[in-house]
């Protein structure tokens, strides 16, 4: 993908979503605390992992990421997000 030549417009686009990527990796955290509201049991355990790999690539401190997985709250992770977006929370 590396090789290919993106137009100008296109360029545009990717780098916006890499400047932003910090605010997409939040509101995708935040939805997912909803979707572990609404979503039946078997569909939760995706989700659980889905917020697991997107904790790590926020670089949320692993020992805050353990707790998290350990409870499954979906309360607990809505907590981190609320911290995240208040900027109590500090990415390592």
């Amino acid at each position: 993908m590396a090789d290919r030549d993106y137009s100008s417009f296109q360029q545009k686009v990717i780098k916006r979503y890499y400047d932003n990527k910090d605010q997409i990796d939040e509101q995708r955290l935040s939805e997912l605390v909803t979707n572990l509201y609404l979503a039946p049991p078997k569909k939760q355990a995706r989700l659980w992992e889905s917020a697991e790999e997107l904790m790590t690539r926020m670089k949320i401190p692993a020992t805050r990421i353990a707790h998290v997985m350990q409870s499954k709250d979906a309360a607990v992770l809505a907590k981190v997000v609320e911290e995240l977006d208040k900027g109590i929370l500090k990415r390592g």
